[in-house]
């Protein structure tokens, strides 16, 4: 029997982070129920820092306050985190104005470009787009490097990281969570659900009610272009949010038709009609012609109804955590987001690196 003081339900970015944040004042086990962590969202992701997206919502001002923790290389890496990249938001066919950014100022607030400056950074753009917002700030983020970093400062601090240990069954008794898990029994006083797209069976297992989590297939492909010098190509997506494309190699980009296609918790595999509809939609935009398709792969993005995230205790289930509904974007937030759910965790103030976050806007049961 393995006594530690927090359990921690999820080997994806989301419970690596926090696990990161507590094992330095508590005693901590993580158990994911693959052989390695991250396989299905965080490992499959094609994560970017940028300040526009989640519009005018609390978890944008999450990605925000976790920029210069980034910066820093939290928890604890030489290597950099973010690779500064731009983003090009095209306009035209769906107007000129792009909503929801009037409360970014500084160096987060897009600029303007005519379709002579698009011209410059994306030749061979079709002649519907007429101009664009650009963000300087959007940057690649280093997923790999970010998610290794939280699982070692885990193990650095003390803490326990098990692969291979699904969960059976949780049972709350004299304070106390007794989990049984593929990989033996666990006792913790709590026990956070950081599951993604399982959430909710991990709910079930511990006789706690279900959160209605949305489990979403995002589809990204990887096409060889008659183009060159793409490597540092901006993002660019259009303000109709169908698509967008970024450079990968020198004549390569990724594609993502922006699919969110209901599923059940799976192994997320790419559908033909998506990969089809992410070139279709590629080749209207530009005029490089796509040579081969040279990667394609999926992955899970869950939601809460509310489609907010969820972070905090259930009000009826004592000691169960809930850490989940991340979407699109719980790479980006994962800094700020993890030192949040650690505040909560410990009962304490919270930080001055969250200043302007309200928990309540988290809470697991306000919104659903």
């Amino acid at each position: 029997m393995t006594k530690v003081d927090v359990l921690i339900v999820g080997g994806g970015i989301a419970g690596a982070s926090l696990g990161a944040r507590l094992a330095a004042s508590k005693s901590v086990m993580l158990i994911e129920a693959e052989d390695m962590c991250g396989r299905h969202a965080t490992g499959r992701s094609a994560a970017f820092w940028q300040a526009s997206l989640g519009g005018s919502t609390p978890e944008r001002l999450l990605s925000i306050l976790s920029k210069p923790m980034f910066d820093a290389g939290w928890p604890g890496t030489s290597t950099a985190l973010l690779r500064q990249r731009g983003a090009v938001h095209l306009t035209g066919p769906c107007g000129e104005r792009m909503d929801e950014v009037d409360d970014l100022t500084g160096e987060y607030a897009p600029v303007h470009l005519s379709r002579a400056q698009i011209d410059q950074l994306i030749p061979g753009l079709r002649a519907q787009w007429t101009g664009a917002w650009f963000e300087a700030g959007c940057a690649d983020i280093e997923v790999a490097a970010f998610h290794a970093a939280c699982l070692a400062a885990i193990r650095r601090q003390g803490g326990k990281v098990a692969t291979d240990a699904a969960l059976l069954a949780a049972t709350r008794t004299s304070g106390t969570w007794k989990v049984e898990t593929s990989d033996g029994e666990v006792e913790a006083p709590i026990l956070v659900n950081a599951a993604g797209a399982w959430g909710d069976q991990v709910a079930e297992c511990a006789d706690v009610q279900r959160m209605g989590l949305e489990p979403r297939r995002r589809t990204v492909v990887q096409l060889r272009v008659g183009q060159r010098g793409l490597r540092d190509l901006p993002f660019v997506t259009d303000l109709h949010e169908s698509f967008y494309f970024k450079g990968e190699g020198d004549n390569s980009v990724w594609v993502c038709p922006l699919d969110e296609t209901l599923v059940e918790p799976c192994d997320a595999a790419p559908e033909e009609i998506d990969v089809a509809t992410a070139i279709d939609r590629f080749e209207k935009a530009v005029d490089w012609p796509v040579e081969a398709v040279e990667r394609k792969w999926a992955g899970l993005r869950t939601f809460a109804p509310d489609r907010a995230m969820k972070f905090g205790f259930d009000p009826i289930a004592d000691g169960f955590f809930w850490c989940v509904g991340q979407g699109g974007m719980g790479i980006q937030t994962a800094p700020a987001a993890s030192l949040l759910c650690a505040s909560l965790i410990g009962d304490e103030p919270l930080p001055a690196e969250l200043a302007g976050i309200d928990p309540s806007d988290f809470s697991p049961r306000s919104k659903a």
